[in-house]
């Protein structure tokens, strides 16, 4: 299977300015666009037609925001939010180049993103409701789900994951090689593995239902917050990790699990006991 070739545009000559972004044999087109470039996006005839739209930002707690949403004049919405919704800093929007997408389809889209950001929980989602999902015919949503799939790469490639799965997926036979554990006091019983933005924490994996007196402070507060938000959950007794769960480093993940400080290189073993440390040292 050949690969797509991805071409980048900088609108403004900069990086950090507006910029186009395309998928070779693909009608969409993405455009990333800083806030306080919206406004100078009005030459931009593209941007006056149907399409979606994510706008990006930062909870107050430092989580990536999003909010999904579509319009069948994106640069008249874009405008108006920016009155509407201050969180936000860029935008990514997507548009069909040949015009073949209508409000069904746009309604269409953006219900099935917000589904899969929901879902992944990579970024907190901002719509107040959930998008309605229209009924379109059975070629039409085959051809939106391969506008997903391109949205999916090129919001990645822009600099989100929103819709990136936390953890990465290997084949059973693989499991035993890639696939790292800690088993510890108090209950602790993990599984997961390293990946491009920290470590993941499998669910079903289970944490030490105490911690002790030196613990980390960030840890503690970490812990406490996961178990507010459902992420941590007791079952007749054991604390369980109710979804995958992407911490920052392996050591984040380990004291995370352990109740405890802790070298994640060294606490995260695979199963014949080879350390994460070793792990990565090996040619």
């Amino acid at each position: 299977m050949f690969g797509k070739t991805i071409k980048l545009f900088l609108i403004d000559g900069e990086p950090s300015g507006r910029m186009t972004c395309e998928l070779s044999n693909w009608t969409g087109k993405a455009y990333k666009i800083p806030r306080i470039k919206v406004k100078e996006c009005g030459d931009r005839s593209e941007l006056k037609n149907p399409g979606v739209y994510l706008l990006f930002g930062k909870q107050e707690d430092g989580k990536s925001l999003v909010y999904i949403g579509e319009a069948e004049d994106v640069f008249k919405r874009l405008g108006q939010q920016l009155n509407q919704k201050d969180f936000w800093n860029e935008a990514i929007v997507f548009i069909s180049k040949d015009e073949n997408l209508n409000k069904a389809h746009i309604k269409y889209l953006e219900n099935r993103l917000f589904e899969t950001a929901t879902t992944l929980n990579r970024y907190a989602v901002n719509n107040g409701t959930i998008p309605t999902r229209p009924s379109i015919s059975e070629p039409d949503q085959a051809e939106m789900e391969v506008f997903i799939k391109n949205i999916k790469i090129l919001t990645n490639t822009l600099g989100h994951k929103v819709f990136e799965e936390k953890r990465q997926i290997y084949s059973v036979e693989d499991q035993k090689e890639k696939i790292f554990h800690i088993k510890a006091a108090r209950g602790a019983d993990a599984s997961g593995e390293p990946t491009s933005d920290g470590f993941v924490i499998f669910e079903d994996s289970r944490v030490a239902a105490s911690e002790v007196n030196s613990i980390p402070n960030y840890v503690h507060k970490l812990r406490n917050g996961l178990k507010k938000e459902g992420v941590i959950q007791i079952e007749d007794g054991d604390y369980i990790v109710k979804e995958d769960y992407l911490a920052t480093s392996p050591s984040s993940a380990a004291a995370l699990v352990m109740g405890r400080s802790a070298n994640g290189l060294i606490e995260w073993k695979l199963q014949d006991g080879m350390t994460l440390k070793d792990y990565e040292s090996t040619d």
